[in-house]
């Protein structure tokens, strides 16, 4: 991880000032660096020698840290890892176009790679991730979405882009292609469990573990796991509590939500949930040999459910 710091800060070199420091802004904020850490171990797992690894596992997290960038001006975020946005600091225009510069400097390293199936990969990818974004604007302040349509973006804005790290580390060791979609496969569902826990902690985490404002996703009006089950389980004014509240968004309603979202059980449904994933995840990593890789793997996998941050 400490190469793929060293490759990350030496490709944000810009001749433009401003997008050198909102974009080590960015960058020096932290973070898990979960993506670029999947694809370091998937590669490892399946016995990976070569030199491009750190160079993807960079690539992977600009094109996440470029979506960051855009999803807190859309989002109107002011806080996330807990210091001011990026949006918040310069402006939203700066923001997006230094978004932009991240994603096609992303796309400059990795036609460096010379591999068309790892762009072929990267590129879809891009493209599933940015039209989960539209879904989930659609989505917002709309009580009625289902939990498939929940998970649809949530396969599609995030797990998407764990699924292709995953595969990318498999690509690179140019496994057969059932260990491949295994690898995959497990991405997506690490993914899927990882973005559950992430909005099972708007309405459950402590500010100052989860570096964000409590809350954010009803103020959005986003119709998130806990809130969808409180709808289908709760009382009749429950229910209208919540519509009213994804409806017209703002935090006035949070302390009644949240008394909502505990009483039905609506964390313990999301978190169970989360825990399938989970399992059919560690399911998809059957045919790896046995390796510190696969461990920590599947160490990461009880992590994505466990964390409170």
């Amino acid at each position: 991880m400490q190469a793929v710091d060293a490759v990350i800060r030496a490709r944000l070199h810009s001749e433009v000032p401003l997008v050198r420091q909102i974009a080590e802004y960015i960058i020096a904020g932290g973070g898990k660096r979960l993506r670029p850490a999947l694809l370091l171990l998937t590669a490892g797992a399946v016995g990976y020698q070569g030199r491009w690894y750190h160079e993807l596992a960079a690539v992977v997290e600009f094109i996440h840290t470029a979506t960051l960038l855009h999803d807190d001006v859309v989002d109107e975020s002011a806080l996330r890892r807990g210091r001011e946005t990026a949006n918040a600091q310069f402006g939203n225009a700066a923001s997006v176009l230094v978004g932009d510069f991240l994603y096609s400097r992303a796309f400059q390293m990795m036609v460096s790679v010379g591999s068309m199936r790892v762009m072929e990969v990267l590129a879809d990818a891009t493209n599933i991730i940015a039209e989960g974004e539209v879904l989930q604007l659609m989505n917002c302040h709309n009580p009625d979405v289902s939990v498939d349509d929940y998970l649809r973006v949530v396969r599609y804005k995030t797990a998407k882009l764990f699924e292709a790290s995953a595969r990318l580390g498999a690509i690179l060791g140019e496994t057969g292609q059932a260990i491949e979609s295994g690898i995959a496969a497990y991405g997506m569902h690490l993914g899927t469990a990882f973005q559950i826990i992430d909005d099972v902690l708007d309405y459950s985490g402590e500010e100052g573990e989860i570096g964000k404002h409590l809350g954010d996703d009803l103020a959005e009006g986003k119709p998130t796991l806990p809130l969808i089950h409180v709808m289908q389980a709760g009382s009749a004014s429950q229910v209208s509590l919540v519509r009213t509240a994804l409806e017209e968004g703002g935090r006035d309603a949070f302390p009644e939500i949240i008394e909502a979202v505990k009483a039905t059980g609506a964390l313990e449904v999301a978190r169970a949930v989360a825990e399938g994933e989970v399992g059919k995840a560690t399911e998809a990593l059957s045919l790896l040999p046995h390796s510190q890789y696969r461990d920590a793997l599947l160490q990461l996998a009880d992590f994505a459910v466990a964390r409170r941050f």
